[in-house]
C-alpha cells in the first residue's frame, strides 16, 4: 500500500482527470503526496551587451518560487490530501530518482502523453520506469482531455 507518493510535474497544469485520480489514490491509502518539479540548472544571466542581469543563485531562487507557486495550485486541487512540495534542478530522470530515494517513495506516479504504447514512451518517463526502485504508475488523462493538452 502506497503511503508516500512522488509525483513529478512539468510546469503546465495537469489535466483534471489526472489530479482526480491522484487524489483518489492518496485518499484510498491515506498517503502523502510529494509534488516535484525539476528545472534545468542555471548560470548567471548576461544581457547581449555583456552586462550581468542576475546571478545563477538569484535565478534559481526565482525559478524555485515560480515552481512552488504552480505546484501550490495543484496541491489545492488535491483537496485535503497531505501534500509536500519539492523543487530540484538538473537532469530530470536523475533528480526524480534521487527525490524518490530521499522521500522514501512507495510509488512514483508519472503523467504520460498521448502515445498509445508504453515502449514508445522514450525520454524521462521510460528512464524512471526502468531505473526506479519503487513501483511506477503511468497515468494518462481521460480521452476528452487529451486533445486539449
Amino acid at each position: 500500500m502506497a503511503k508516500r507518493i512522488l509525483v513529478p510535474l512539468k510546469s503546465t497544469e495537469p489535466p483534471a482527470s489526472f489530479v482526480e485520480a491522484l487524489a483518489g489514490l492518496a485518499r484510498g491509502t491515506d498517503a502523502t503526496i510529494r509534488l516535484l518539479h525539476v528545472g534545468p540548472p542555471h548560470d548567471n544571466i548576461v544581457a547581449d551587451d555583456g552586462r550581468l542581469v542576475a546571478y545563477a543563485d538569484q535565478e534559481t531562487r526565482r525559478l524555485d518560487a515560480e515552481a512552488r507557486d504552480f505546484m501550490q495550485v495543484v496541491a489545492i486541487a488535491l483537496d485535503g490530501v497531505p501534500v509536500e512540495l519539492s523543487v530540484r534542478f538538473g537532469d530530470p530522470a536523475r533528480e526524480i530518482l534521487d527525490e524518490a530515494d530521499v522521500f522514501g517513495a512507495d510509488l512514483i506516479v508519472l503523467g504520460v502523453g498521448r502515445r498509445r504504447h508504453f515502449w514508445a514512451l522514450g525520454g524521462v518517463a521510460e528512464q524512471v520506469f526502468r531505473r526506479a526502485a519503487a513501483p511506477v504508475a503511468l497515468v494518462r488523462a481521460a480521452n476528452h482531455e487529451r486533445a486539449a493538452h
